[in-house]
């Protein structure tokens, strides 16, 4: 099928292109206008911006903490109300269903679920593909677990590390790897409830700067094309800056992504000793060229926090709201779900406005990326009211008339007038995270591009712009039309799939062995476990 999407405001920065203009669709790719050919469809995007389908690097949509955040507050979804007669946890409020369209909706066709415990790798791809319309992926979560720790305390070669990753990565079907306040977790089983960068793990004696620096090292020579994914130590303290600092230098060149960096940009100025330190945090940024980041804004509101970050969510528990908490002391990686009221006091504004400080005062938006850390600064829903902030100063000046004036006094954000462009938006959500995932078939509308579109009517409220998008196209399907989904549909999960050396293989199945009492056999899964048709897209590691 042929179809042109005519006359809509093109932006496309991969390939240059920034005006008006038609869009020719063949299937599900993108074509070149064919010479002569008429359109079995057209599409009128008059008064429309056309983009590519955006891109989520980091939203916690599936697995099982997302989960047990549902178990532990049915009064915020749709399983306070009567009961079903089925009720499969997919199917719970701000379900796997609502998730892929509510996402859709807003123009969004790829999203990626952060933080994948290998050893729950099949709950998590089974629940990722219940997910309709969108694209998947994960990151699996390295840095606590016994093996790791135990290859690098004994000081085994960089070629076995190497393999265990790829080996780890592969057989979990991940798109790359993730650091969780490396070392953390195990340090907390031992009763360490302050860890820093360079603290050592008990019974291990390695340090967490060792285990960001050997993963980093295995992730590149590995030619995994997304850097190492670090969540920092310290997230949320005061003075966590400096923590975030330490974990940019030590990248040393190498490329290093660091996560939800507005929950490290605090300082301890002021008379409550909590500041912002967003503007040290961008300068350094601006600086070192091998580090991106994405932002994890905070907005206001009630939501839950979902983090393996045991050691920051366990103390974390005494601010819950409602008061009530789930701690997971488990093997390997652990986690904390904590639910969150985030108010316009003191604390919030300060959040609040230092994660705008970061989107505006990182100069290159090829290397910040938005992101709420959904659901932990805010839901996903609250990007449209986002994207009006970083596009309208005025925006901005009037959400602050309402905030703690004493917190915007500690931070930079009053005086900045910068106002993204639709272009620099392009960037951020599309064609940044697609070259930062090595995605080279989208976030972006060149020849050969798989159809993955977003047009938005052209509008002077821009939440309401992206809110709902006027039409949205999947591998070339029209799914939403006027914010409304027209068609479901299943999309892939993206892994890639490094080789590990059959050595390995037998290592771990002896591990497994030795430690479980149980077959290698238990821990993976074939792909026809993934009762979908081609469940997974692969991604080809670079050379």
């Amino acid at each position: 099928m042929l179809t042109r999407i005519a006359g809509g405001e093109i932006i496309d920065p991969v390939n240059g292109r920034n005006g008006i203009g038609d869009l020719w669709v063949e299937d599900a790719v993108i074509v070149d206008p064919p010479p002569g050919a008429r359109p079995d469809r057209t599409v009128d995007a008059t008064g429309c911006i056309v983009m590519a389908g955006a891109i989520d690097i980091h939203s916690h949509i599936g697995g099982g903490n997302v989960n047990t955040a549902r178990l532990l507050l049915p009064e915020h979804h749709f399983a306070h109300l009567p009961r079903p007669g089925a009720t499969p946890l997919s199917n719970l409020g701000w379900s796997t269903f609502q998730t892929g369209c509510l996402y859709a909706r807003m123009g969004f066709t790829t999203v990626v679920e952060p933080a994948m415990p290998p050893g729950t790798a099949l709950h998590t791809h089974l629940e990722l593909a219940d997910i309709p319309i969108i694209d998947k992926a994960t990151l699996a979560v390295l840095g606590n677990d016994d093996f790791l720790l135990s290859l690098i305390r004994d000081r085994a070669s960089s070629e076995m590390i190497e393999d265990y990753v790829a080996w780890t990565v592969a057989s979990t079907r991940a798109l790359g790897v993730k650091t969780i306040n490396a070392g953390g977790a195990a340090a907390f089983k031992e009763n360490v409830r302050i860890f820093s960068l360079d603290d050592v793990v008990p019974s291990y004696g390695v340090s967490s700067r060792s285990i960001v620096k050997t993963l980093q090292a295995a992730v590149t020579s590995l030619g995994v094309p997304h850097p190492l994914h670090v969540h920092c130590n310290n997230l949320g303290v005061p003075g966590s800056a400096d923590t975030a600092a330490a974990t940019m230098e030590a990248a040393e060149g190498v490329p290093l992504h660091l996560a939800h960096l507005q929950f490290y940009g605090y300082g301890r100025e002021g008379k409550r000793r909590f500041s912002s330190a967003a503007s040290r945090l961008a300068e350094l940024v601006n600086s070192t060229p091998e580090i991106t980041i994405d932002v994890g804004q905070v907005m206001f509101g009630q939501t839950v926090t979902i983090s393996m970050d045991v050691l920051r969510q366990y103390p974390a528990r005494k601010n819950a709201h409602p008061k009530k908490s789930f701690i997971i002391d488990g093997d390997g990686e652990s986690a904390g779900i904590v639910p969150y009221r985030y108010r316009k006091d003191f604390y919030g504004s300060l959040q609040w406005a230092a994660g705008l400080e970061l989107f505006l005062l990182i100069d290159d938006p090829w290397r910040v990326f938005f992101t709420t850390d959904h659901p932990n600064g805010a839901p996903f829903t609250a990007y449209p009211a986002l994207f009006a902030l970083l596009m309208d100063r005025e925006a901005r000046r009037r959400a602050a008339e309402n905030l703690s004036k004493p917190a915007l006094a500690l931070t930079t954000l009053p005086a900045i007038d910068r106002e993204y462009t639709f272009e620099e938006i392009a960037i951020m959500t599309r064609a940044a995270p697609a070259r930062l995932l090595g995605l080279k078939d989208r976030g972006h509308l060149g020849q050969g591009a798989i159809a993955d579109i977003a047009v938005y009517r052209k509008d002077r409220d821009i939440e309401k712009m992206f809110a709902a998008a006027a039409y949205v196209f999947k591998n070339g399907e029209m799914v939403v039309e006027d914010g409304e989904i027209t068609a479901l549909r299943w999309g892939k999960t993206l892994r890639i799939a490094p080789e590990p050396d059959k050595a390995m293989l037998r290592r771990m199945e002896s591990y497994h062995q030795e430690r479980y009492g149980l077959s290698l056999d238990w821990f993976v899964f074939p792909d026809w476990a993934i009762d979908r048709e081609e469940p997974f897209g692969e991604v080809p590691c670079e050379a």
